[in-house]
Order: structure tokens, then sequence, then C-alpha cells
């Protein structure tokens, strides 16, 4: 069974732009893949079908997570709540509520766990606060617990939004741009965190980058983007000058260019089972 499956995913916007232009992935369960592409490419849109945010072109498609379809034909399913249960989605901005306490908006992960009673009041059981000072002190902020979340560095929110993952019990994790707005030390502890839930926890990793020297040091795959079509599929490490150069031409420099710091990676992930050979569009 695969994490994620993609057939024929096409999304065309109100001006007539093709922003996904017939997707077919698959994502193996345990993967970390980096999705790549310069601006414009389609992360973003992709990765808001994949969690259901978005319906796809009213076309023959569908998404399966985990082996259930999220979306068919262009219609997000009825049990979508339930499946994006398995679902981390961390975003750009954090999407932190700045006036909550960090242990708080960590809980908010195992809300859809608890009766309506509990979710309306804000009264969490036991089991759950202390699993969620367990997932802080593992994204090493366990310290910040009962801060406000508008106290966190960028870097430090990001990982209260993984810790929330772990709360919610994800299995996927799909991560939008998470180090876009932070500093080299953030964005390298950030990336540490995801490598370390995809190692430890066997979560599934789809993270959106701009640099490919990161998506090289952290993902064993990665997939490019272009104008909504996927041009490359295959080992990270083979994303050379010279390949981006002719999937990309002029647009490669956004994704050449070096982050301003070296990061260096945790331990890396599994490949997955798709074995070493590149599928170049």
């Amino acid at each position: 069974m695969d994490a994620i499956r993609i057939e024929r995913l096409s999304k065309t916007f109100a001006n007539g732009r093709k922003a996904l232009d017939e997707i077919n992935l698959r994502v193996g369960v345990g993967e970390m893949v980096a999705l790549i592409g310069a601006s414009g490419s389609g992360k973003s849109t992709l990765l808001r079908h994949i969690a259901g945010f978005t319906a796809s072109d009213p076309q023959p498609s569908q998404i399966e997570i985990f082996g259930r379809p999220i979306q068919q034909n262009g219609r997000i399913v009825r049990e979508v709540r339930r499946i994006r249960l398995d679902v981390g989605f961390v975003f750009q901005q954090f999407n932190l509520v700045n006036r909550l306490t960090v242990q708080t908006n960590v809980l908010i992960g195992a809300l859809a766990r608890l009766p309506l009673w509990r979710r309306v009041t804000g009264c969490f059981p036991r089991a759950e606060r202390e699993r969620s000072v367990a997932a802080l002190a593992e994204v090493g902020i366990a310290d910040k617990a009962y801060e406000r979340a508008a106290n966190l560095s960028g870097g430090q929110q990001q990982r209260a939004a993984l810790a929330r993952a772990l709360v919610q019990h994800a299995r996927l994790i799909l991560a939008d741009e998470p180090i876009a707005s932070l500093d080299p030390e953030s964005s390298r502890r950030v990336m540490d965190m995801l490598a370390m839930l995809n190692r430890n926890h066997r979560l599934t990793v789809v993270v959106s980058l701009h640099q490919v020297d990161i998506a090289m040091r952290y993902c064993p795959r990665t997939i490019a983007l272009r104008d909504g079509r996927v041009v490359y599929d295959g080992p990270s490490a083979a994303l050379t000058p010279p390949v981006l150069q002719q999937l990309y031409g002029s647009a490669a420099r956004e994704l050449i260019e070096p982050s301003a710091d070296p990061l260096t990676p945790a331990a890396p992930a599994a490949a997955g089972p798709f074995g070493p050979q590149a599928r170049v569009a």
C-alpha cells in the first residue's frame, strides 16, 4: 500500500491557468520526498490537493491516502475529515494561534479524537497533556510549553507545528515551504526534526523546498514540478546543475543557489520502493 497515490490530477484556475496538469505519483510508506520547482510551478497547489483542502478539475482522477480515496473525479469525499486525521499539514506561516500557549496549540492536534464537550471547553485529558509535553520534548522545545505561541521564534513555531502532528497521530506530513522564512540555523533544526520524525516514527514526509542542495542533503528522492507537470522523479543526488538547467532553463538559478549556511542533515531516510532510476519528462 502507498502512503499517497495520485492518478490524472489536474487543476485549472478561474483565469484559465493550468496549475496542475495530469499528475501521476506514488509515494511509499516511510519515504522522505522533496518537492521542488520554481515559483508558480504548482508545489503548494499539489500539497493542498493531497490534503483534501482543494478539489481538482471535474474529470476522471483520484487521490488516495493510505489506500483510501480523499478525492475522486473532482470531488472531495464525505469522509475527508476522518482521512485527514492521518495527515499533518505544516504551513509556511506556522498556523499557530498566537494568543494560546504552545501546549494548547499542540493539543489542538488531538481535538478530533475527543468528545464534543471537551472540544468546546478545551478540557484535555491528562493522557493527552502528557502526550503533548512528550511531543514538545521530542522536538526540543518542552521548556516553551506554557509560553504564548506569539513569543516563539519562527523556527520554534515550526517545531511546535511538528509536535502537533505527533499528537495528532499523523502518519503523513505535508510540509509546504516550512523553512522559507527561517534563518539558516532554524532551517537546519526544522529539517533535522522532519528527518527525525521520518526515521524514528516512520512517518511519510513530503516537503516542498526552494533549494536543491537542501533536498539533496535530507531527501533521497525528489519530485520536480514545472508549469504544473512532473518533469523529474528520481534520486535527489542526480539533480546536478546541468540537469536542472535542462529542466528549468534560466529559472534553474532560483533552485541551484545554495542556502546561506550549509545544513548538516540527520541520518538519511530510506530511499523508498521506486528504485534508483530517475524519471525525467
